[in-house]
């Protein structure tokens, strides 16, 4: 792929500084009372998850309180930093609304020597860290469709004649629904990006008529669990959560081609307590922290000593970032052209 943002392989990212890291720095004492962190986050089990994993012991161990709001959308962030009402320390989101931010400068600079670098799958940039990955992948009930009878890859998943039914797509370019559109015509993964438009809304076009479009993430399986469609594109994590009790019918997956998407951590600058903030944001970085909170996620660790330290059942959902046929998201790209995109997107699905 033509993303040298992604692997530290690609690119040495102020090489020898991880050498730096440690504990103590993160951690830190401080002689004044800690002020509570606030961050920004989904709710949900998704923050629960990451109370019981990450805050928890971050304030056992530091002493230092994380109070929650509401996820921000960059003009909630903007408006904040013109009227220099910042009331917010962490920034959590998908990266490639993370990159957009930056781009604007609203966030705070991060000093490399907070990670591990050699242990990061995907390099901190200048002013936020990836710290979760995900695959979305081809989905399907096995009651249903059993070995041959489904699809494993996106030409596959465009193949009506192999495999009739009707599919689910989410309504969203963000989640790689043109990329999967360009691997289903061929286009070779390193080769995705800059998406070739005209490619991809005419290799969609020939499934048009068979698609149901998907508003959410929950929907995403909600739409193949009910027989709506036959097959469709989900997270990793979520298919993970049907074969768990209360998770209704569970669906499988393949890994053979998956689209990797990716959410972030940022300091909103002029954060009012910076410090502390940038502390949290090397705690969750940790691989015994990404081990706990994947374990309960299903969603992929961004620490590569993480990895090996997840449980045998959660491994065994977790695809292979180093299969050339997965396409990691360009970031850059999608916060450089998501709005012209995205309009003609919704566009052709209107015509």
């Amino acid at each position: 792929m033509k993303n040298d943002t992604w692997k530290v392989s690609r690119r040495s990212f102020l090489a020898g500084t991880a050498s730096l890291i440690s504990a103590p720095m993160v951690l830190a004492a401080s002689g004044e009372k800690s002020k509570p962190i606030t961050m920004a986050n989904g709710g949900g089990s998704y923050q629960d998850a990451q109370v019981k994993a990450v805050i928890e012991p971050f304030t056992k161990e530091t002493g230092i309180k994380v109070e929650f709001v509401p996820i921000l959308e960059l003009d909630k962030v903007k408006a904040m930093q013109l009227t220099g009402n910042v009331d917010v320390d962490v920034f959590l989101n998908t990266v490639v609304n993370t990159t957009s931010g930056s781009k604007l400068g609203f966030w705070e600079k991060l000093d490399p020597a907070l990670f591990d670098l050699k242990d990061l799958e995907v390099p901190p940039a200048t002013d936020y860290v990836t710290f979760e990955l995900a695959g979305n992948c081809v989905t399907w009930d096995p009651k249903k469709f059993g070995d041959g009878r489904h699809p494993k890859n996106c030409a596959e998943f465009f193949d009506l004649q192999k495999f009739p039914g009707r599919r689910a797509l989410r309504g969203n370019v963000l989640v790689g629904t043109l990329e999967i559109a360009l691997l289903a015509d061929g286009v070779a993964p390193k080769d995705i990006y800059p998406l070739d438009l005209d490619r991809a809304f005419k290799s969609l076009s020939r499934i048009k008529s068979h698609l149901v479009w998907s508003a959410t993430t929950p929907q995403d399986i909600s739409l193949v669990q009910s027989g709506e469609v036959d097959f469709g594109f989900a997270s990793n994590n979520r298919v993970l959560a049907t074969t768990r009790p209360g998770g209704g019918t569970p669906l499988a997956i393949s890994f053979e081609q998956n689209i990797i998407v990716a959410d972030a951590l940022a300091i909103l600058k002029g954060a009012p307590n910076k410090e502390n903030a940038m502390k949290l944001l090397a705690y969750y970085m940790r691989p015994e922290v990404q081990a706990r909170l994947f374990d309960l996620l299903g969603t992929i660790p961004v620490s590569k000593k993480a990895s090996t330290m997840l449980s045998p059942e959660i491994r065994k959902w977790q695809p292979d970032l180093n299969s050339p046929n997965h396409v990691m998201q360009n970031n850059t790209y999608w916060a450089e052209n998501f709005e012209s995109i995205n309009r003609r997107f919704q566009e052709w699905r209107m015509s």
